[in-house]
């Protein structure tokens, strides 16, 4: 198998480098940025990149939909969902009592506002959490950060508090992104397009809508982005069930292309999580008994 140079987030030790450790044949490559990360793979300084689209929590990362709906020409290949569990940490000897400053990336620490608040800790916002674990461990100062277990070890910090996160089900969306080829349909899949209109008028997201409504195509996530150009102009970032070598999909697809102004899209692509194994295996079971009985039905029709 090819090692494919996959970049993520860095430093070492980010919840981006653990997702990026469940990637098979991949050499990880840190970059300090999102935006120079989604770079390096459109030039080709990458092979692919995972990024982080959407947190249980705080929702869409919106440096990586940006990046991917306006900046860049690039598709959405997988995806890996994270459990994501954030602890305290300090360096050796550093207390609780003694920590003036805690430090992470800004969806981390609105993570965890309510231990912040009920410790009074002050914070402020780094890079990344692994950034924050690398201020830290450098820093002679009684700081603490943000982070995962993982950053802890790599920079040789203690876990002050562990599991302080204000959810418990919290949880991180990843995805693979590459250059033009569209990852192979499973039977499970998930289709991720950005819809722009050519002008705000009644009716016209009903119109998106209804297209996919009439098609019976199930509907995973809707967002309006502003599209940069003024005020109240905005686009839909839409995801739902299928893959673009459907049928039903191409045809809903090609509807759209045909009445917007624009259409993107940004990748078909196996879903996952709990039960998505066992869910591809009954759409195949039911496409094949659905194919068994369309053939006897059509075997008899009478020849002309």
């Amino acid at each position: 198998m090819a090692i494919a140079r996959v970049g993520f987030l860095g430093p070492e030790g980010s919840f981006s480098h653990e997702a990026v450790m469940n990637l098979d044949g991949a050499e990880p490559v840190a970059y300090a940025s999102l935006e120079d990360l989604l770079s390096a793979v459109a030039d080709a300084s990458l092979d692919q990149g995972l990024v982080p689209i959407e947190n249980a929590l705080e929702g869409t990362v919106s440096a990586t939909i940006d990046g991917l709906v306006f900046n860049h020409e690039l598709v959405i290949l997988q995806e890996i969902v994270l459990p994501i569990h954030l602890h305290l940490l300090a360096r050796p000897g550093v207390t609780l009592e003694e920590i003036t400053s805690v430090r992470s990336y800004v969806h981390a620490l609105a993570q965890v506002r309510e231990f912040l608040h009920s410790k009074q800790l002050s914070s402020e916002q780094t890079t990344s959490t692994s950034q924050a674990a690398r201020d830290v461990a450098e820093s002679s100062e009684p700081w603490a950060a943000v982070g995962s277990s993982l950053a802890g070890e790599i920079f040789g910090l203690d876990v002050v508090a562990s599991d302080i996160e204000d959810h418990p089900d919290n949880a991180t969306r990843f995805v693979l992104i590459g250059r033009e080829v569209v990852a192979a349909p499973t039977g499970h899949d998930r289709t991720t397009i950005v819809c722009f209109q050519d002008a705000d008028r009644p009716g016209s997201l009903y119109g998106i809508l209804g297209r996919f409504a009439a098609r019976d195509i199930n509907l995973t996530r809707l967002e309006s982005r502003p599209t940069k150009r003024g005020l109240g102009d905005y686009c839909f970032v839409i995801e739902f069930e299928g893959h673009v070598a459907d049928d039903v999909v191409a045809d809903c697809l090609a509807d759209l292309q045909a009445h917007l102004a624009r259409v993107k899209f940004l990748g078909s692509y196996p879903v996952t999580g709990e039960g998505a194994s066992d869910r591809r295996e009954e759409v195949a079971e039911a496409r094949q008994s659905a194919a068994t009985w369309i053939a006897a039905i059509r075997a008899r029709v009478k020849s002309t």
